[in-house]
């Protein structure tokens, strides 16, 4: 049997992207039957957003094929697994792999929060890669990894790369790390504020993502995807929408006083 085995190595490396478009078909079918938990209306999907969907799919599969790749070559690299990391700390090991998680979700959060405002405020960079993923004005949950090609390996696969190597993390936790990572990306750009939603106990949830996707928010909100301690810290923070119901379907978002009475 063991020649069947499959390594955590490999399990890493695909299970995050096959996670990926099973919790997005998740987040279609509510969609569907779930319309009152919308932030924007169905039709506004095509109204509003600057690219079509077939072209989201590629660009979305060509960086998951990339990360794949890049994944493995890390591992190889790197040469890293659970064993070792038992044997030097026995009676701590669930302890060694929460403080890695935990470190992991700070080193991703840090690196992505300076490089997101980054794109935002210099309008070479804006122009040039980061306005690919904002041509989605209203998000839906497979564009959620949609990029400029360059700007999709500097965020999300160095972005991995610094949270595996700067946190110790063996192949196996980043299966765990990468998949939570997933949905949590995922799960910002659903588009829909369910009641019942883990996530919607963070801060930084798809409410919090969603304003900084509309055309008024792009000078807040840059944390992701995790915490919201940068924003906070250095005064990028905005309150999402106060969500009303629209009259028999979807919600209805207005934007914060702050922020209306900036205009």
């Amino acid at each position: 049997m063991a020649a069947f085995e499959i390594s955590d190595e490999l399990l890493a490396a695909f299970v995050p992207t096959i996670l990926y478009w099973v919790y997005c078909w998740m987040y279609e079918v509510l969609g569907s039957v779930c319309e009152k938990y919308r932030l924007h209306p169905k039709e506004e999907v095509d109204r509003k957003n600057l690219v079509s969907k077939k072209t989201v799919i590629k660009g979305v599969l060509w960086q998951q094929v990339r990360q794949i790749v890049i994944v493995l070559l890390l591992y190889k690299v790197t040469e890293r697994n659970d064993d070792e990391a038992a044997t030097r700390q026995p009676t701590s090991f669930n302890i060694v792999v929460a403080r890695q998680f935990f470190v992991a979700m700070v080193v991703l959060d840090t690196y992505q929060y300076f490089l997101h405002r980054c794109m935002h405020q210099f309008k070479f960079l804006y122009r040039n890669f980061h306005s690919e993923h904002h041509k989605l004005v209203v998000p839906y949950p497979y564009g959620a990894i949609y990029n400029q090609p360059f700007e999709g390996f500097l965020f999300d696969i160095v972005g991995g790369i610094l949270s595996y190597t700067l946190s110790g993390m063996s192949p196996r936790t980043s299966i765990y790390f990468y998949c939570f990572g997933t949905m949590k990306n995922v799960d910002d750009h659903c588009g829909m504020l369910l009641p019942v939603n883990p996530f919607r106990l963070l801060s930084n949830n798809v409410a919090f993502h969603d304003f900084h996707h509309q055309h008024h928010g792009g000078k807040y909100n840059f944390s992701q995807p995790f915490f919201v301690f940068w924003d906070k810290i250095l005064g990028t923070y905005m309150d999402p929408y106060t969500f009303e119901k629209r009259a028999g379907r979807s919600l209805e978002s207005r934007r914060p006083a702050k922020e209306s009475n900036n205009d």
